[in-house]
C-alpha cells in the first residue's frame, strides 16, 4: 500500500486534533477520575469476577480440583509480585503512558483467556492479565496526585479510588454470577476487553502526564520482591488442607522450600533496597509510622474483605446449596453498606482526620464479624447473614477510605508512584495470606467437627462442619479487624483541622524539602504529639 501526501496530512491533522483534544481534556477532572476508578476496578474486579464461574471452566478445559485454583491464584501472584516494579516503571517511563500500555495488554490477555480452549492457554492469560494489572493499578493512584489539586478535589477523588477499590472485588462476583447464568463463563474474562480499550484511548484525552522521574530499574529490587512474595502466597496456599477430609501441609517439602524461599528472598530484597541508590521501594516510604498504620490496616481490611468474599460464598453454595447467581444477589446488600459507608467516610475525613474513622469502622467490623461468626447450617440468610453483611461492611469501608488517603501522607512527588504500589499490594498479600491461615482453621476445624454425628445423617453432618469451619474463620476476621483498632490508636498522629485553620504540620525529618506537606484530607493538618 502507497501512502501518499494526502493521507500523511489527513493522519497529521487528526493526530493533532487528538493531542488537542487530550490538552483541553486536562481539565476534565470528572472524565479523569472516571478513568482511573474504572480501571482500578477491572483490575480488582478480576481477583474474584471468575470464582463463581469456576466448576464451569473445570468442565470445559479439564482442569483437576487442585489445578483449577491456578486459575484464581496466579492472577494474584503475578499481580502482587509485579506491583512494585510497576509502580517504578511509570515513574521512569510516565505514569499515563503505563497506564495505558498496562490497559491494553489486559485487554489483550482477557480477550484470549475469554478464548481459551485448553489450561495452558488459559493460565497464561490469566499470568498477563496479571502483569497488565501491576502496570495499571500504582499508576492509576499515582495519577491522582498528579491531576487532582490539594484539597477538597484531590480528597473526593482519593475517596472515590478507595470505594472502588474496596468494593471491587464484591462486585466481581456479582458480575460473575450474572456472566455465568445468563451468558457464558468466558464473558466473566471477555467483558475486560471492550472496557479496557476504550479507557486505553481515552486516557491521554483526559489524563495529565506528570513529569518523569530520573533513575533506573531495580531488577535486583524486583526479582526478589516478586520471587518473595509469590513464594510466601503459593507456601502458605500449599499448606491450606484443601477439603473438610484433608489436614494442613505445612511439613510436606514444597511448602517449607517455598517458605524458607520467602524469607531468604524477602530479607535479600530488603538489604537490596536499604544500599540501592533507585531502589524499588524507598524505605522512608514505610518508615513513616502514619503511612506504616495506612499499608498495615489495608492488609487486614484485605484478610477480612478476602475471607467473607471467599468463605461466605462456599457457605452460600456447599451449606445452603444457593446457585451462582443467588450466591451473587446476597452481596448485593455488602455492597450497598459499602458504598453508604464509603460516601459517609468521604464527608467525615477531612473533618475527623483518619484515626476516628479507623477506630470507628474497626469496630463494627469486628462486630460484624463476629455476629457473622454465629451463624449456623440451619439458619437462615434473612435471620443470620444479613444484618452481620450491612455491619461489617459499613465500618471496613469507614476505614478503607483513611487508609489510602494515609498512603499519601506526606510522599513527595517522586514518591508516588512506589506509595501507590505498597497501598495496592498490601490488600493483595494480605488476604492471600489471610485466606491461607483462615483456611488452616476453617479445614481443620471442619475436620474435628465431621467425626460428630448431627441428627440428619451424612449429610446434615458435613454441613454442619462446614459451617462450624467457615465460623471459625470468621471469627479469627473479626480479631484481625479488632487489630486495625490497635494500629489506629497507637500509631496514627495525624488529625484534621479546619479548612479556616491556618496551622501547619512540623515538617517530618523524612521530608526533604522544608516546606510543609499536604494532609491526607488536602487540608492543612496538624499533627499530635507523640513519643517519637
Amino acid at each position: 500500500m502507497t501512502v501518499t501526501p494526502e493521507t500523511r496530512s489527513v493522519a497529521g491533522r487528526v493526530t493533532a486534533l487528538y493531542h488537542r483534544a487530550g490538552n483541553a481534556g486536562q481539565g476534565r477532572l470528572g472524565l479523569a477520575l472516571l478513568v482511573i476508578a474504572v480501571s482500578q476496578l477491572i483490575v480488582l474486579m478480576d481477583t474474584t469476577i471468575v470464582t463463581m464461574s469456576l466448576p464451569r471452566i473445570q468442565s470445559a478445559l479439564g482442569f483437576s480440583a487442585t489445578g483449577l485454583l491456578w486459575v484464581v491464584n496466579l492472577y494474584g501472584l503475578i499481580f502482587g509480585g509485579l506491583l512494585l516494579l510497576g509502580g517504578r516503571v511509570g515513574d521512569i517511563l510516565g505514569r499515563r503512558r503505563v497506564l495505558t500500555v498496562g490497559l491494553v495488554l489486559f485487554s489483550a490477555a482477557s480477550l484470549l483467556g475469554g478464548l481459551a480452549q485448553y489450561k495452558v492457554w488459559l493460565l497464561a492469560a490469566r499470568a498477563a492479565q496479571g502483569a497488565g494489572a501491576a502496570l495499571i493499578a500504582p499508576a492509576a493512584l499515582a495519577l491522582i496526585v498528579a491531576n487532582f489539586p490539594e484539597g477538597p478535589r484531590r480528597s473526593r477523588a482519593t475517596s472515590v479510588y478507595a470505594a472502588v477499590s474496596a468494593l471491587a472485588a464484591a462486585v466481581g462476583l456479582v458480575a460473575g454470577g450474572l456472566l455465568v447464568t445468563y451468558a457464558s463463563w468466558r464473558w466473566t474474562l471477555i467483558i475486560n476487553a471492550p472496557i479496557g480499550i476504550i479507557l486505553a484511548l481515552a486516557a491521554p484525552l483526559v489524563l495529565t502526564e506528570p513529569a518523569r522521574q530520573p533513575g533506573r530499574l531495580d531488577l535486583p529490587g524486583a526479582v526478589t520482591a516478586a520471587g518473595g512474595i509469590a513464594a510466601l502466597v503459593y507456601g502458605l496456599s500449599a499448606a491450606a488442607p484443601s477439603g473438610a477430609f484433608d489436614v494442613a501441609h505445612w511439613t510436606s517439602a514444597n511448602v517449607i522450600a517455598a517458605l524458607a524461599g520467602a524469607v531468604v528472598l524477602l530479607a535479600a530484597f530488603a538489604a537490596i533496597e536499604a544500599r540501592s541508590s533507585h531502589p524499588l521501594l524507598p524505605l522512608r516510604i514505610v518508615a513513616d509510622r502514619n503511612r506504616s498504620a495506612g499499608y498495615l490496616s489495608a492488609a487486614g481490611v484485605g484478610v477480612v474483605i478476602f475471607a467473607v468474599l471467599y468463605f461466605a460464598t462456599l457457605f452460600f453454595q456447599d451449606v445452603w446449596g444457593y446457585s451462582a447467581l443467588e450466591s451473587s444477589v446476597a452481596y448485593l446488600p455488602w455492597i450497598a453498606a459499602f458504598a453508604i459507608g464509603a460516601a459517609a467516610s468521604t464527608q467525615l475525613l477531612p473533618r475527623t482526620g483518619p484515626r476516628p474513622l479507623m477506630i470507628a469502622g474497626s469496630l463494627f467490623g469486628a462486630g460484624g464479624m463476629y455476629w457473622l461468626s454465629r451463624t449456623g447450617a440451619t439458619d437462615s440468610y434473612f435471620g443470620h447473614v444479613l444484618g452481620p453483611f450491612i455491619v461489617a461492611a459499613f465500618g471496613l469501608s469507614l476505614v478503607s477510605v483513611p487508609f489510602v488517603a494515609l498512603a499519601l501522607w506526606r510522599v513527595r512527588q517522586a514518591d508516588s508512584g512506589e506509595a501507590a504500589s505498597v497501598v495496592n499490594v498490601a490488600p493483595l498479600v494480605g488476604g492471600s495470606v489471610g485466606l491461607a491461615a483462615l483456611g488452616t482453621v476453617a479445614w481443620t476445624t471442619a475436620a474435628q467437627q465431621i467425626h460428630v454425628p448431627r441428627p440428619g445423617g451424612a449429610a446434615a453432618t458435613y454441613r454442619h462442619a462446614l459451617a462450624t469451619g467457615f465460623d471459625r474463620a470468621f471469627l479469627v476476621a473479626a480479631g484481625v479487624a479488632l487489630a486495625i483498632t490497635v494500629l489506629a490508636v497507637v500509631l496514627i498522629r495525624v488529625r484534621a483541622t479546619d479548612a479556616a485553620d491556618q496551622a501547619l504540620p512540623a515538617t517530618s525529618p523524612l521530608t526533604e524539602e522544608s516546606q510543609p506537606q499536604p494532609g491526607p484530607n488536602g487540608a492543612a493538618p496538624a499533627t499530635e504529639a507523640s513519643p517519637n
